[in-house]
């Protein structure tokens, strides 16, 4: 599919969420830039996976010289803006924050990002070094590959991204919290690696387009960026109508399809205790359903989920429901109209709870690639489904075959996809032009 016609649809729920952390104009740029104490042992930056120098692109705001702070953002991380926007930066560089140590509110880190990139981001400010003649493939679109392939071609080198699916991004496309990153805005981003001089097929798949065997003869290395594969459905109870759905499907649907809707939805229940779940809980209810319980099967403190968005989900009144798991599903003509709880507490807390539902929302774990990853000679998983590699290189056992992203790292974030992607880059630079 050619560049041009990637589009997302202008009607879709998506479209009617807000930013939950609006963008800076200039003189909240300039006036949050001055609060920085530009530290000598910055622990904001070792906070960061991709190691940008927080402090430095903080004062080029600060001065006004803002093609110098996007230049300072994008030679660290070239996914800067959407990690901006998607970036847990309550854990990570804020989190680090001295001011966070002494009680105070942190430098917001993140915004100033964003109005850096979006104030100045121009594929100008990175040099590209003389073309080596040697060609990369990369299997998926998601943030790993776009950050791989665009470190790639300021070494000189060629970079095909091949995508299964007819628009590019991957997760920031499909999966992010809307009001943190939109559809719209990732395909400006995808736009901008493109810029570079990365070329993007779409609508491709292995198996059906091309063999993993012709990737390694037509190409002199190939990286696998391929992310996740469909939701699981593991421990719920017969599916016997609708209303039943995975967390990964519903984003997508909320994000790209007008068709997806809320309308008479006025019970949803979600399962997990993850970051997904609770994105999905805020959405459902900052899109107006009346009732959104977050089911989860161990107790709140053990929740793999941010605590600062279970506070969000609960300032926008989500419930929470521990130690209990569907137990039994309540059809009404094909549709569902109800779940039974049990406790998962031994002794249990409760026999049972029934509760109406008319959307039930797993977000408890996706499946693995094993099949599509493991058509490549010498690749392999280990038993949790993940590609296996070796963690400073990301080679896989198949010396021309490298990784990174949520296939190897097993879901975590987008900037630590981009950190993978782009120190794999450098890795394949190096394997090109030893041999």
């Amino acid at each position: 599919m050619a560049e041009r016609d990637w589009k997302v649809p202008a009607k879709r729920l998506e479209a009617g969420f807000e930013d939950k952390k609006p963008a800076f104009d200039a003189g909240e740029a300039l006036t949050e830039a001055s609060r920085c104490l530009y530290c000598y042992d910055a622990p904001c930056i070792p906070a960061c996976p991709t190691a940008i120098d927080i402090p430095t692109f903080i004062r080029k705001i600060g001065t006004d010289n803002l093609r110098g702070s996007a230049r300072t953002i994008l030679e660290s991380n070239l996914l800067g803006r959407s990690c901006s926007q998607v970036c847990p930066v309550e854990v990570l560089c804020e989190g680090a924050c001295v001011y966070t140590g002494w009680g105070r509110k942190p430098i917001e880190i993140g915004r100033l990002q964003r109005f850096a990139m979006e104030s100045a981001q121009s594929p100008d400010l990175l040099p590209r070094q003389p073309a080596t003649g040697h060609k990369i493939a990369l299997v998926g679109a998601g943030p790993a590959s776009l950050a791989c392939a665009g470190t790639l071609v300021q070494m000189g080198h060629e970079a095909v991204v091949f995508e299964r699916d007819a628009l590019p991004g991957g997760l920031n496309m499909t999966g992010v919290a809307p009001y943190k990153f939109r559809a719209e805005s990732t395909l400006a981003e995808v736009e901008f690696i493109r810029s570079l001089g990365v070329e993007i097929r779409t609508g491709v798949e292995i198996g059906r387009d091309f063999t993993a065997e012709q990737l390694l003869e037509d190409y002199d290395a190939v990286f696998l960026g391929v992310g996740l594969g469909s939701d699981s459905l593991r421990g719920i109870p017969a599916i016997e109508g609708t209303g039943v759905i995975g967390a990964v499907q519903w984003i997508r649907g909320m994000k790209l399809d007008p068709a997806t809707s809320v309308d008479g939805v006025g019970h949803a229940i979600v399962v997990g205790g993850g970051n997904t779940a609770l994105d999905v809980v805020q959405e459902l209810a900052t899109l107006g359903v009346p009732s959104v319980h977050m089911v989860y099967r161990r107790g709140l403190a053990d929740m793999s989920g941010y605590a600062h968005e279970f506070k969000n989900a609960r300032n926008v009144g989500v419930r929470a429901v521990e130690h209990a798991t569907p137990a039994k599903l309540e059809w009404r003509d094909g549709r569902l109209v109800g779940v039974s709880l049990e406790s998962t507490q031994s002794p249990a807390s409760f026999e049972s709870r029934d509760m109406p539902c008319d959307l039930l929302v797993v977000a408890t774990g996706q499946g693995r690639l094993r099949d599509l990853v493991e058509q490549f000679p010498q690749v392999e998983c280990d038993q949790s489904g993940r590609v296996v590699a070796e963690p400073e290189s990301l080679v896989t056992g198949n010396p021309r075959v490298f990784t990174g992203g949520d296939c190897y790292n097993g879901g975590k974030e987008v900037v630590n996809a981009a950190a993978e992607g782009q120190r794999a880059a450098r890795a394949i630079d190096e394997l090109l032009r030893q041999g």
